[in-house]
């Protein structure tokens, strides 16, 4: 039987990150791609233009409808837009069974900033992300800027980085990933996972490309993948990391600005 993964994250028009990333991962990592649209944007290699809300009802009524007839391996989030969405999320998830108390794996990567760090929530929206997401997610894979805007700390370099998995891990997800994309005088990069007790670095190497867009969302799908094929949380961190790693390697320009990371690399070289 096949496995599937859910993406409950927004359509980038440019097909860079959000669902789109989302479903490319899943099917280069083996898994049925199932998807909950929250928005529609407006978007390129410049930035979003615009954006259009789907309404929560619709949110959930998706994800109900794919856990009930073809079931779900593990499901991840994303762009969320609002307050209302995100309670029509945790609402729906729970009557699916999906979350840390529940059978399926629940993978919240807070898509609260922007690439350019600018906040895509409302004070309303990062107060249900931080009481209704948190407490349900098996990992929460934030990027320096969510971590500052949820926690209120600045990540300046990797001894910051554990004080903020402590501080994010007592928000309620059983895991943290702490992605250090962002810590770009660092000659490394290195993500840290934190389970409440123990620390477990995942390095890699710093990539020299500015097209790095989708790359969160790429790693959380491939880890949401590999859990839903089966890993533990910390095989699954690993494989993530060692997919978005290969995916940013094989980046390539598109447009006028930032260039998305690649699913290519899985090809061979005449395919790609």
């Amino acid at each position: 039987m096949v496995a599937s993964a859910l993406t409950i994250a927004g359509s980038d028009s440019g097909g860079a990150a959000g669902l789109q990333a989302d479903l490319r991962t899943f099917l280069t990592c083996g898994v049925h791609g199932l998807v909950a649209v929250t928005a529609v944007t407006v978007q390129n290699t410049l930035g979003v233009h615009d954006r259009s809300d789907i309404p929560p009802n619709i949110v959930a009524g998706q994800i109900e409808a794919v856990a009930a007839d073809m079931g779900v391996g593990a499901a991840k989030t994303g762009m969320l837009a609002s307050a209302e969405i995100i309670k029509a999320v945790a609402d729906a998830c729970d009557d699916a069974n999906i979350g840390r108390d529940n059978v399926t794996p629940f993978v919240v990567d807070p898509v609260a900033a922007s690439m350019h760090g600018k906040p895509l929530f409302d004070d309303a929206g990062l107060t249900a992300l931080r009481e209704l997401l948190l407490p349900r997610a098996t990992v929460l894979t934030p990027n320096l800027d969510e971590v500052r805007l949820l926690t209120g700390r600045t990540v300046t370099g990797r001894e910051d980085m554990h004080e903020a998995a402590i501080a994010l891990h007592a928000l309620g997800p059983n895991y943290v990933l702490v992605k250090s994309g962002h810590l770009t005088h660092d000659p490394e990069c290195v993500d840290l996972l934190f389970d409440g007790k123990t620390f477990l670095e995942l390095p890699g190497p710093r990539i020299a490309t500015p097209h790095t867009h989708g790359a969160g969302d790429s790693m959380a799908a491939a880890l949401t993948a590999g859990l839903a094929r089966g890993m533990t949380v910390p095989e699954a961190a690993k494989f993530g990391k060692w997919f978005v790693g290969n995916a940013v390697a094989n980046a390539y320009p598109m447009g006028q600005k930032v260039g998305p990371v690649s699913a290519f690399w899985r090809l061979a070289p005449e395919d790609r």
